[in-house]
């Protein structure tokens, strides 16, 4: 059966990681999903490739995609995606801010070709103010955003260090973008009516964070308003990056003894006790019951029970290294309580329960042969969601698309003359 978006049209002007995976995401859910690439190809093509133009970078954010390459700088080129537009129900672009105005694939433009017209703007730091034009990435949209800050990671020369696992505000802008353009369909299946949608890195990264910086007054006055201030004392006098950091940390706390990581004998474990249920059984396994974090009226700004959490952190950390992992997660696992070795990406696709869930599809690519690549992040019962192929190489629908727009071989192979678009081989 088709997925959820099947007859639904997408054309994408994006590069690098946001707006390529929101294509990703779309096509999953069985959009036609074409990126418009410039001449020469977006550069993430080239970033750690092995071969030519197919980095693996590069066919992670863009499978499942037809591909096309349109001279946007050349009135020819403009002209095709004009002559597109009116087969196309949703535009992507993640250009900065004001560049598709000057390439003419701005919403305004673009709309009166198809007045219904879904498109999304996704940009670094939003569409007004003065950063609006400001070039961003996900690891400049962390640290604007206070992500970096928050995950508290200091390198030894003091510098600050990106969060490790990928690009957080990046896919998070991705499934914001996505998530826009399933309700913005289902509002014009109501109404009629396009719209466009407006993501930023900027947005994405502080909402990841809600639960941090959101403003609570009772609360804040004990905790944020208090490290605020030490924050501004730390920076008039002069203070570095680390000794920031470790002023945050001195007004953090953490999720207690049962919720973080240890070490085990042979490597990582962490502990993901969000309940007093769960709680009280670590507590029972481990030989903790005088544990009192969960006693009726326990004060955590109280000194002495500071001293008493660091007193039982120090005796967890000497059990967890008694045995192994597999031991720890074995008896941790007899008795319901949540719990998970720390593996290591590299070995994620072998993963038993990964491979069960059916998370990694075999592709095959047109350059670079057999693949195993993450697929749809959701399934869905009555209109499945499918990878529905590898990354396109380079120009390689461009004839195949502009045939289907009505163009024909004559004028296909003018405009590739030109120069205004360009097919593989």
């Amino acid at each position: 059966m088709p997925g959820p978006l099947h007859g639904v049209r997408v054309l994408e002007f994006t590069l690098v990681v946001a707006g390529p995976m929101s294509g990703v995401l779309l096509s999953d859910l069985g959009a036609d999903v074409i990126k418009v690439e410039p001449p020469g190809g977006e550069s993430t093509r080239q970033s750690r490739a092995v071969i030519p133009d197919e980095s693996k970078l590069f066919q992670a954010f863009n499978r499942g995609k037809r591909d096309i390459v349109v001279d946007l700088q050349q009135p020819e080129g403009r002209e095709v995606i004009y002559k597109l537009m009116p087969s196309v129900d949703v535009v992507v672009a993640n250009y900065r801010y004001g560049v598709p105005k000057k390439l003419g694939i701005d919403y305004e433009t673009l709309k009166e070709y198809r007045p219904d017209l879904i498109y999304v703007e996704s940009t670094g730091f939003g569409t007004r103010g003065e950063l609006s034009t400001r070039g961003c990435s996900d690891v400049v949209a962390q640290a604007y955003s206070g992500i970096m800050a928050g995950d508290q990671k200091v390198a030894e020369d003091g510098a600050p260090i990106p969060a490790s696992f990928g690009a957080p505000a990046d896919y998070a802008t991705a499934m914001a973008s996505a998530m826009g353009v399933c309700a913005a369909l289902f509002n014009r299946s109501l109404t009629g009516k396009g719209q466009r949608i407006n993501t930023s890195l900027l947005r994405t990264g502080v909402w990841l964070q809600s639960h941090n910086v959101n403003h609570e007054p009772v609360t804040d006055a004990l905790f944020d308003d208090v490290t605020r201030a030490k924050l501004d004392e730390t920076r008039a006098a002069g203070g570095s990056y680390p000794e920031l950091i470790e002023v945050r940390q001195e007004g953090r706390f953490t999720g207690g003894l049962y919720y973080g990581g240890y070490a085990a004998k042979d490597g990582g474990i962490i502990l993901g006790a969000l309940t007093k249920l769960n709680r009280d059984g670590f507590r029972r396994v481990l030989g903790l019951e005088d544990e009192p974090s969960d006693q009726p009226g326990y004060d955590i700004l109280d000194p002495e029970n500071q001293r008493m959490a660091e007193h039982f952190m120090e005796v967890m950390r000497a059990k967890m290294r008694e045995r192994t992992v597999d031991e720890w997660i074995e008896i941790f696992d007899a008795q319901g309580l949540p719990a998970a070795p720390v593996n290591f990406p590299e070995e994620i696709r072998l993963d038993e329960q990964v491979v069960a869930e059916g998370i990694f599809v075999d592709l095959e690519h047109d350059v670079t042969g057999p693949q195993s690549f993450v697929g749809p992040v959701l399934e869905m019962s009555e209109t499945p969601t499918s990878a529905s192929g590898a990354a396109p190489p380079l120009a390689r629908d461009t004839r195949g698309v502009m045939l289907d727009a009505g163009y024909s071989e004559s004028e296909v192979d003018a405009l590739i003359a030109s120069g205004a678009v360009v097919q593989a081989g």
